[in-house]
């Protein structure tokens, strides 16, 4: 990758998350397919309070797409979700996703108490350990992030 990338926040799909789709597909990963289909439904657009969804372009190629959700299988307030979160596999291990998931922990903070989020990749666990999130044991999620509390 040449320059830097630009992190963006997201009123509407981008052109080229059909791209990026695809990618994620190739890779085994549907819950790409899963953001498009409730966006366009409506049943998830990111507009809550705390709530964004960034996308990360290289130039004008839209590179990486992560959001920010209040928890759905959360029955308290305060508990976000990273949601969605993905990295075209030429722009891994780069400090982009790392850069994407601060940018998302810094809009949580404030809104929510802590972020949870669940992976089945070893390698995307070993990447929120480092990023000070902790694994949990729950059939809803596989890591959570707290915040300090003032």
């Amino acid at each position: 990758m040449s320059g830097a990338p630009r992190i963006s926040l997201l009123l509407d799909l981008p052109e080229g998350l059909d791209k990026l789709r695809a990618k994620a597909a190739g890779e085994g990963f549907r819950f790409m397919e899963k953001l498009a289909a409730e966006w366009l439904s409506g049943a998830n657009r990111f507009a809550g309070p705390g709530e964004v969804l960034l996308g990360a372009f290289q130039a004008t190629e839209l590179v990486a797409v992560g959001g920010l959700n209040r928890d759905p299988y959360a029955d308290q307030a305060g508990i976000g979700r990273l949601r969605h979160l993905y990295v075209k596999k030429s722009a891994r291990r780069s400090g982009l996703g790392t850069t994407l998931v601060l940018q998302l922990l810094g809009h949580a903070e404030g809104t929510f108490h802590s972020v949870r989020l669940k992976t089945d990749t070893s390698e995307a666990a070993d990447f929120y350990v480092s990023l000070g999130f902790w694994p949990v044991q729950d059939r809803t999620a596989t890591h959570v992030r707290w915040f300090q509390r003032s």
